[in-house]
């Protein structure tokens, strides 16, 4: 049997949220939490598409915050998987603030996190490959196996 495998834009999800008064600090700028949980919330339907299947975060290996948004901005966040273990996805996300009074858009925040496809008991379960086509999916895909290695060597120094 051939091994499932789908492009890198197949599990290519976007989401657009307004930051509001709620959402942000004394400072006037948005929640790190906020955008954690948007964060977590697009990898999870980015890994749902890739792997057709119900998932959990492994974990949330690292999260850049580049610059802030502020009330009234337009957070765009873009997922995708861009690469494959056996049961496990590695997302990457990438939000950028939009001010839509004047046009500027900003890189805000990068992340990696890793999902793991479980099955209705639970139980971790295999997941499709990725193939990656443009020359950022390549060069996150090639990159995975050292973020990876990070991720292993992260777990020895608990």
């Amino acid at each position: 049997m051939m091994e499932q495998a789908y492009p890198v834009d197949h599990s290519r999800t976007i989401q657009t949220k307004l930051v509001l008064p709620p959402d942000t600090n004394h400072m006037q700028t948005i929640f790190g939490g906020k955008v954690l949980a948007f964060i977590d919330e697009i990898a999870a339907l980015s890994a749902m598409k890739h792997s057709s299947s119900a998932v959990v975060t492994a974990s949330i290996d690292s999260v850049d915050f580049l610059s802030s948004a502020t009330v009234g901005d337009a957070l765009s966040l873009e997922a995708i998987v861009t690469s494959t273990g056996r049961t496990s996805m590695e997302v990457y996300v990438k939000v950028f603030s939009a001010n839509l009074l004047t046009g500027i858009k900003t890189l805000t925040t990068e992340s990696f996190l890793t999902m793991v496809a479980v099955d209705e008991d639970g139980k971790p379960k295999p997941v499709p490959k990725v193939i990656p086509e443009t020359e950022e999916e390549i060069r996150l895909f090639t990159t995975a196996v050292l973020r990876k290695e990070h991720r292993k060597n992260r777990a020895l120094i608990k």
